[in-house]
């Protein structure tokens, strides 16, 4: 719907001009205009002169009559034979050596929009005189020297030195512009910056120049075309996204709205300083920084069924690249449906569906072996299909019927053959099963409430089939009544338990840890090397007609999307319903039928989980509160009773404070540092405290006097865990270690400590904990990463951008599903254990540790 709907919006901004970017050629550009009279010639002799613009183009020279009923004209450079300004009658006794006249003389020119019908290009073919009389004659030196550049340049043999000499007549023109400051909105505004850039649009960029105020984005077209000034008011921007195109990262795509598509301004700069700072500039407006929304929150909210499947897909489409303004990346949605037979539709059978776990040229198992065999004769780079699930190409077979100039722009101004047509459901499907090089896979609109993209609303003459059937609407399946049900229908399938519980696989496939590598083998799932991001570097291809011909290629073949997982993807958590009606397949949707407001909503969650209600820990409250250090706590030990409290400070202290009388009994200086955690050994009777002097000290409450010390680091030791003796111990000197403890008892001395692990991390460890199964160790760095140990063999299962500035505490709940942290960036945070994602983000007023739950300072 996004991309119909911005087509529509285009048809009415520019329903008086039948001129568009579309009737270019693929990467050609559109430099200036002048008006300027067509001159007809009748019965060899009388002259007749139509009215309109004479637009100068890279690759060649457009007419558009003002008159409708004339066609436009389009002359390729690169089928001319001579252009020149006629000065006299002698030379040139049809014009009449009138001042300010071009004749171009050319074995071909094109024909389209007579009537204003949108058609094939007509061809005129054979040599003709094309004569135009500008209306300012002054110019007609500059139009003739401009098309004599882009002459030689359209008859330069390789691509790649064309495109070279196109580039540097375009960059010229660009350096010779500037912005024009009288086409700011307010005169008080300030400019930041100002560069060149191109504005994108499907098949098509303008050139121009990007100017950055303190109120507004602008891009002013070298060419004035569509309008003198496109503005963005930067206080109304919800989103921004640095985009990859043309496979390098020099796009930029701006939103004023929170979840669409349809973005208000895609840009392409000519290089990625340019972009990364309009970025900079455009984002600090923002207060809702896009940033936030990282793929795995937006994991946790479908997850929860706060989002729907539609648009978890919207957004992991968003979140990699996909945008409606690239069709080499239009966004990608899964065939849900595999019933298009049957007279009514069926959502409570498994078999309705597609298998969701499969890519679609897997599907058939039949031509998955002929595939197979293919793929194992194959040299290296091996790959199994020979054309990709999205590309310009299959997304304009979809929607031709709502754009059909972009077809005609992609193919050269001809519609495809009728029988290769979006004709029918069923056909198309069945082809995507059976053909040997169809794999494509849907597009949004067909989940959405657009219908229009089915129905030939615009009278499109686009041929008659083999069979004698002229090629109208789109043949719908028999369960659909008309195309609104047919979307309806579509969408309460995506919607449905079945897809719910299986979605998790699809995006395995496109988006996850199936797209590359031995997964993707295993899972049938690989396609041309180029396809995928990284898979070729542009800036290190240094023949200029072996670059154009790849990204050529790579353009029209397809993509596949930026990965955004690497490990499998987790499940739908399914929500209770309530009153859950079978009879109508629309009552299945997972945004519908809430539990009430007090009801538990996920049937996974452990009894310890919902006691500790740590989905809900903004309801904490503060109990009570001592001061009895003079600088800031660090630990907090609680005997096993509950009577004493043991605390360190950066005060250099250890001190006990009994919980039964309120009152401070104890205060131990060990250091002349800052002592930085404490705990008690069981049986309460050893306290062991951690210090930033590199040193641990082992403190008897019987005999109130320090028993042991442990000087186990290079650098200051931030915290200190126990178990089943063994000590763990993180330091500054970004490690954390674990020692074996053997008791005193147990040698006849002093305490005897074995080093037996080491877990290295980049930056230094401020913090460590471990959950109560002692299987799992959570560290917090510097930097606000938090690594998640599984300390039975030593190896990171997660490593976590949690916070912005250090981590000063963590905590597992009792069950181990979830980790609590703070840092000093303000934030306590919970983490789901099992996937990684932070499923829960509290502001506090300042920056806190964990102890400080219990008391501050």
């Amino acid at each position: 719907m996004a991309f119909i709907r911005k087509r529509r919006q285009e048809q009415q901004l520019y329903s008086k001009e039948r001129f568009s970017l579309l009737l270019l050629n693929l990467e050609e550009y559109y430099f200036e205009q002048h008006t300027a009279n067509h001159v007809l010639k009748k019965n060899g002799k009388d002259r007749r002169k139509v009215r309109g613009s004479l637009k100068i183009c890279s690759k060649s020279m457009i007419f558009e009559p003002d008159e409708v009923s004339q066609p436009i004209i389009k002359i390729p450079l690169r089928d001319c034979i001579k252009i020149e300004a006629p000065e006299d009658s002698e030379r040139n006794p049809f014009t009449g050596g009138t001042p300010g006249t071009i004749s171009i003389i050319s074995n071909q020119a094109f024909l389209t929009k007579e009537q204003n019908i949108v058609a094939p290009f007509k061809t005129e073919r054979g040599k003709a005189e094309y004569v135009f009389e500008m209306d300012v004659p002054g110019k007609v030196e500059d139009v003739i020297h401009t098309l004599h550049q882009l002459y030689r340049a359209s008859q330069l043999d390789k691509m790649g030195d064309q495109a070279a000499m196109i580039t540097a007549i375009l960059q010229s023109r660009l350096a010779r512009a500037t912005f024009d400051k009288n086409r700011f909105q307010n005169v008080s505004e300030t400019l930041h910056m100002e560069c060149k850039a191109e504005m994108v649009t499907p098949l098509v960029t303008n050139p121009g120049h990007v100017c950055i105020t303190d109120a507004n984005l602008y891009f002013q077209p070298l060419n004035g075309y569509p309008k003198p000034v496109v503005q963005v008011m930067l206080h109304s921007v919800r989103r921004i996204y640095k985009r990859r195109h043309g496979l390098l990262p020099l796009g930029l795509e701006v939103f004023c709205t929170e979840n669409d598509l349809c973005s208000d301004i895609y840009l392409k700069f000519y290089n990625t300083q340019n972009r990364d700072d309009v970025y900079f500039y455009v984002a600090t407006y923002l207060e809702n920084h896009v940033a936030e929304h990282t793929a795995e929150t937006y994991m946790l909210q479908w997850q929860r069924g706060h989002i729907s499947n539609y648009q978890y897909l919207l957004h992991l489409n968003n979140l990699a690249d996909r945008s409606c303004n690239d069709l080499s990346q239009y966004p990608v949605f899964p065939w849900i449906i595999g019933d298009y037979s049957s007279s009514e539709l069926d959502l409570m059978k498994p078999e309705t569906f597609r298998d969701l776990s499969k890519p679609v040229g897997a599907l058939n198992k039949e031509r998955l072996e002929r595939l197979l065999e293919r793929y194992q004769e194959m040299p290296e780079p091996k790959f199994m299909y020979g054309s990709h699930y999205s590309s310009p190409g299959y997304v304009l077979f979809y929607l031709v019927r709502v754009a059909p100039e972009y077809m005609l722009c992609l193919q050269n101004g001809k519609f495809d053959h009728p029988d290769r047509m979006f004709n029918s459901i069923a056909e198309t499907w069945k082809n995507c099963l059976d053909g040997a090089t169809d794999f494509k896979e849907l597009i949004p609109e067909f989940y959405e409430n657009d219908s229009s993209f089915l129905v030939n609303n615009l009278n499109l003459d686009l041929g008659r089939t083999q069979g004698g059937k002229m090629v109208e609407n789109v043949e719908l399946p028999p369960w659909a009544s008309d195309v609104d049900d047919f979307l309806q229908k579509s969408r309460d399938a995506l919607e449905s338990q079945y897809v719910s519980e299986h979605l998790h696989e699809w995006i395995d496939l496109v988006f996850g840890y199936k797209q590359k590598g031995d997964e993707a083998v295993a899972a049938h799932n690989v396609f041309h090397p180029l396809t995928y991001e990284g898979g070729v570097d542009l800036n290190r291809i240094m023949d200029p007609n072996e670059r154009v011909a790849l990204l050529t290629q790579i353009l029209e073949f397809g993509q596949t999307p930026k990965q955004l997982f690497t490990i499998p993807h987790p499940q739908r958590i399914i929500p209770r319903f309530r009153s859950l009606s079978r009879a109508s397949s629309r009552s299945i949707s997972l945004v519908e039928s809430p539990v009430s407001p007090g009801e538990e909503s996920f049937e996974d969650l452990t009894e310890e989980s919902i006691t500790l209600a740590w989905n809900n820990i903004t309801k904490l409250k503060l109990d009570e509160q001592h001061k009895i250090h003079k600088g800031a706590v660090t630990g907090i030990a609680v005997s096993s009773n509950k009577s004493s409290i043991f605390s360190t400070s950066q005060d250099s202290t250890l001190k006990m404070f009994s919980a039964e009388s309120k009152a401070l009994q104890r205060s131990v200086s060990f250091s002349s540092m800052a002592l930085s955690s404490c705990l008690i050994l069981p049986g309460d009777t050893t306290v062991v405290c951690s210090s930033w002097d590199n040193s641990i000290y082992f403190y008897s409450i019987a005999f109130g006097r320090r028993q042991d010390t442990l000087i186990g680091h290079d650098d200051a030791v931030s915290k200190i865990c126990w178990h089943n003796d063994r000590l763990y111990s993180a330091s500054w000197d970004s490690t954390v270690k674990v020692w074996h403890c053997v008791p005193a008892e147990l040698l006849g001395t002093k305490k005897h400590f074995e080093l037996i692990a080491e877990l290295e991390h980049d930056v230094s460890v401020n913090t460590i904990q471990l959950n109560d199964a002692h299987t799992l160790l959570a560290s917090g760095t510097k930097e606000g990463t938090i690594s998640i140990w599984d300390i039975t063999t030593a190896s990171t299962l997660h490593q976590l951008a949690c916070h912005a500035e250090t981590v000063l505490d963590a905590a597992f709940s009792p069950d181990s599903r979830h980790l609590l942290s703070t840092g000093d960036d303000g934030y306590f945070k919970v983490t789901d254990v099992q996937t990684g994602m932070i499923i829960s983000s509290i502001a506090s007023e300042q920056s806190q540790r964990s102890s400080d739950i219990y008391v501050d300072e």
